[in-house]
């Protein structure tokens, strides 16, 4: 099974802290030192194996050799396309076509984004499992990130949380905007009456959602759209919410005399990534359906 590793050359500044220290202010958590000790990895001082209370000296060479990926047992690797728009050692970005899971579900046991993550590694003998970061329902397309290892996943999961990758969607939603640009800050949380539905309710999590109109016609309008939060359906439950839900949106009673799906598309997604410190952006058109 193959390792993640990584490798730092310590300078003065860092000189005198534990390694327990040192990797904690690269974001090495606790569980993950645990992992390293005890499930296969490794931590070399110059060559050598040393424990995370050793002292860190200017011009020491500090590896860390994460324990191995598993492919996951439950996870059938399928052998389906993927539309790959960059992939290192650290992350893929994949673009997801609509009516297709991202992991799978009940309803769809198979043909999941996740299926074909893990047929792809097999074919290309990586040893990982699937550490998806930005997901999308099935019907929803677009850019999806994906971290090709927990220390990654790890990493990218904080700065989610921070809002640091930043997602932006178009839409087609029904009816004539009032107003050219908007944020509709509205409270969702569950149906009580669905395990699926979301809507706006009082005791529900905070909610943002930005929008910005890129072009009206006579009963629908093109939406550019960004979030400050991450709920669920969050997008459609908010339009649905202002009057105007997306077309296609069956569950949040939009428009299903032209479209199959939910007219919502991630058209951009923009990072910095926490290892190469290199910035991307990824645009990606909104798709012909």
């Amino acid at each position: 099974m193959a390792s993640y590793s990584l490798q730092w050359f310590i300078d003065s500044k860092d000189e005198g802290k534990t390694i327990k220290q040192f990797l904690s202010e690269q974001y090495i958590s606790r569980r993950q030192l645990t992992d390293i000790k005890f499930a296969g990895g490794r931590i070399l001082v110059n060559g050598r194996e040393e424990n995370v209370l050793y002292h860190l000296r200017s011009g020491d060479s500090l590896d860390i050799i994460f324990p191995p990926e598993k492919s996951s047992e439950t996870l059938i690797g399928e052998e389906i396309a993927l539309d790959i728009r960059y992939e290192d050692s650290d992350i893929l970005v994949i673009e997801k076509p609509p009516f297709m899971n991202t992991i799978p579900s009940r309803e769809h046991p198979n043909g999941s984004l996740a299926n074909a993550i893990i047929g792809y590694y097999q074919k290309k003998s990586i040893e990982a499992t699937v550490h998806i970061v930005t997901r999308l329902d099935r019907n929803t397309s677009g850019l999806v990130l994906v971290a090709k290892h927990r220390y990654m996943h790890h990493l990218l999961s904080q700065m989610q949380q921070k809002r640091q990758i930043k997602r932006t969607y178009e839409a087609l939603v029904s009816g004539v905007m009032g107003n050219r640009s908007g944020t509709i800050d509205a409270p969702i949380g569950r149906k009580d009456t669905s395990i699926i539905e979301r809507e706006v309710r009082a005791d529900g999590q905070s909610a943002r959602t930005n929008f910005e109109v890129l072009k009206q016609y006579k009963d629908y309008c093109h939406l550019k759209v960004w979030l400050d939060t991450g709920r669920t359906h969050q997008i459609r439950v908010h339009m649905s919410y202002i009057g105007h839900p997306l077309l296609g949106d069956e569950l949040y009673g939009g428009d299903i005399s032209k479209y199959d799906r939910q007219a919502l598309h991630c058209s951009q997604l923009e990072f910095c990534h926490p290892i190469s410190k290199q910035q991307f952006i990824f645009h990606s058109k909104f798709p012909f359906d």
